[in-house]
């Protein structure tokens, strides 16, 4: 069977479940959904030959809860990976803000669970990707040339701002919030510090395709030039992307047109989006052809020695 990785593909460890539920992060059917076996279901239904897990991370787990939570989390997915050899890898969940939290916990998941990187919320609290309180973080991935695989959320600036309909912060702000992060790691200059790194951006990379020239023009500042010689189109083809929630022609025309095949990973969203699903859709947009189809199916398994 030909590879086909999702690097974009939720689970969460089962005594949480039944709270995410009760709190409104996931469905009753999502719950179903995160079963190991009915998970394995929907990877062979959409021919999906390695699925690398990253956990939901809800905001109302604070505090020392928030360390717990990712330690518990951490170690079911690394218990996954063990038990189903060559099906799961594993993105280590951080319990930032807390900076303390996430170091020790780095130093726990590639020194003992061994795990393929790490899973980043593109923003906490309001202090995006790139702020410097998170500098000690970056620095540890950047020595441990991680790769990092973000996602985002609907931050504190944005809630209830449309007041008159009933709508998701997935619908418009996970994109917005995803161009803020990628546009403050690399304006801040964290990438510059820090060029080891390997970055997934999830859905696309949000609106950064469609705002990219208003990022051009930006790059010409002074403060910014120096940061980005070649400019800042020839930055954004370093990150990797996601295809998960992008299956309509237009926003795949435009990351095709900006990002190399490279650089295009295929991602779900599991359990929001099936497996089978994502492929037929993204065949469907006639956006690209079969050969690179495969190759982004591809891509993902290039980022991960150990499944090369």
């Amino acid at each position: 069977m030909a590879a086909r990785v999702d690097v974009h593909h939720h689970l969460v460890a089962p005594q949480f479940r039944a709270q995410l539920r009760d709190w409104g992060v996931l469905t009753p059917g999502q719950v179903l959904a995160m079963d190991d076996q009915a998970t394995l279901a929907d990877m062979d239904q959409g021919g999906v030959t390695l699925a690398v897990n990253s956990a939901t991370l809800p905001e109302q787990v604070t505090g020392e809860a928030r360390r717990a939570y990712s330690r518990a989390n951490n170690e079911y997915m690394a218990k996954l990976v063990g038990d189903y050899k060559g099906r799961f890898g594993h993105f280590a969940n951080l319990p930032l803000p807390d900076v303390d939290g996430a170091l020790k916990e780095i130093e726990y998941a590639f020194d003992t669970l061994k795990v393929d990187g790490v899973h980043l919320i593109t923003s906490y609290g309001d202090h995006w990707l790139g702020d410097k309180i998170f500098d000690p973080v970056f620095d540890e991935l950047n020595r441990r040339k991680a790769v990092i695989y973000t996602h985002p959320h609907g931050p504190h600036c944005t809630q209830d701002i449309l007041k008159e309909i009933d709508i998701r912060d997935s619908s418009i702000e996970y994109g917005t919030d995803t161009t803020r992060a990628l546009v403050n790691l690399l304006f801040s200059g964290t990438l510059t510090r820090c060029p080891n790194l390997k970055v997934i951006w999830s859905h696309g990379g949000g609106t950064m395709p469609f705002l990219v020239e208003r990022f051009i023009r930006m790059e010409k500042a002074p403060r910014y030039a120096p940061l980005m010689p070649k400019g800042f189109v020839a930055e954004a083809r370093k990150f990797f992307y996601d295809t998960a929630q992008i299956l309509h022609s237009t926003p795949l025309l435009a990351l095709k047109d900006l990002i190399p095949l490279s650089q295009i990973c295929y991602g779900t969203d599991y359990p929001w989006r099936g497996s089978k699903e994502c492929v037929d859709k993204l065949k469907q947009s006639g956006v690209f052809t079969d050969a690179e189809l495969a190759t982004i199916d591809a891509n993902g398994g290039a980022l991960f020695p150990r499944f090369k």
